[in-house]
């Protein structure tokens, strides 16, 4: 398969790493031109490994968004982390997400030697990619380049901003660029290759998550119990019974997501709502359900339940 003038197509994968919050997930979407991957200013909200896909007339990318790498504290911290490492061993090149108002600290010098590793037993191409780049000023952005580069030896080094769209498409063609020789992996018009049940967790977590304490994001576990058709629905108008766990590790949290008079969980509830209609293309009526799991991260049986 080549382009149309002649040049051969590339595909294959690339996975977006970086610290928790250094705006991996708003990359993808930017990159994507749709939402696939949930996004928080909350860190450590990418639970998920998220595809997304983007195409163009000369090669297709596919997108792996990976949980932020960390020190972890917690079994599933550990788990994320190991999640991590096995996406990179199977990727074609990696974009390390430094971002631009935040000095290089101990958390991006340990993925640094993380991804030193996989260069040496893999010789995998890794792009830096200074994200946030409309939050500073020209001489901070100068100086946080530089420090980026005697951070380790990487392929390119590229700033962008994927809020405001800048240098989006540089990005873009930079990790094609070392894609290997492939037809497409993927028709054109897919976006992700997630399941639509992961979608819909995924979309109820980030609802959940918005405007909450900090420490909630690490406490919250979303599974979907079952998605059925509403039956005797006039044809031309389907409805979908979407019915949905919420899981925290204290009854503190639990009042936290319901809110006074369940105020926060009717708000999650439409936030949610309104995602997944658009992501299904029909109605749905969501019934969300507050659970507490006491201590789920550290409990290896109710990691396992939970879907980790």
């Amino acid at each position: 398969m080549s382009t149309e003038d002649g040049a051969p197509y590339r595909a294959g994968f690339a996975a977006l790493v970086g610290r928790p919050n250094a705006g991996k997930s708003t990359l993808t979407n930017a990159l994507v031109g749709d939402k696939v991957a949930i996004t928080s200013s909350k860190p450590q909200t990418t639970r998920h490994v998220i595809r997304g896909i983007a195409t163009s007339d000369a090669a297709q990318l596919v997108l792996v968004d990976t949980p932020g790498l960390h020190r972890p504290r917690t079994l599933l911290g550990e788990r994320l982390n190991d999640l991590v490492r096995e996406t990179l061993l199977d990727v074609d090149v990696v974009g390390f997400c430094l971002p631009a108002d935040q000095r290089i600290g101990p958390g991006d010098t340990f993925i640094a030697r993380e991804l030193a590793e996989l260069q040496q037993a893999k010789r995998t191409p890794v792009v830096a990619v200074v994200t946030k780049s409309d939050r500073v000023d020209r001489r901070r952005l100068a100086e946080h380049l530089m420090a980026v580069d005697q951070l380790g030896s990487w392929a390119e080094i590229v700033p962008c901003s994927a809020t405001r769209g800048d240098q989006v498409d540089v990005v873009l063609q930079v990790l094609m660029r070392h894609l290997p020789l492939s037809p497409q992996l993927y028709p054109d018009g897919v976006l992700t290759d997630e399941p639509q049940l992961v979608m819909v967790a995924e979309l109820v977590r980030e609802a959940a998550l918005e405007g909450v304490r900090d420490e909630l994001p690490h406490s919250l576990a979303v599974v979907v119990e079952e998605m059925v058709p509403r039956e005797d629905r006039p044809e031309g108008d389907p409805m979908l019974d979407v019915r949905v766990n919420v899981f925290v590790e204290r009854d503190s949290q639990k009042a936290i997501i319901i809110g006074r008079g369940g105020s926060r969980l009717k708000e999650v509830g439409s936030t949610a709502r309104a995602g997944i209609e658009k992501l299904l293309g029909q109605k749905v009526y969501l019934d969300l359900h507050v659970k507490v799991a006491k201590d789920w991260q550290r409990d290896p049986k109710q990691l396992q339940r939970l879907g980790f």
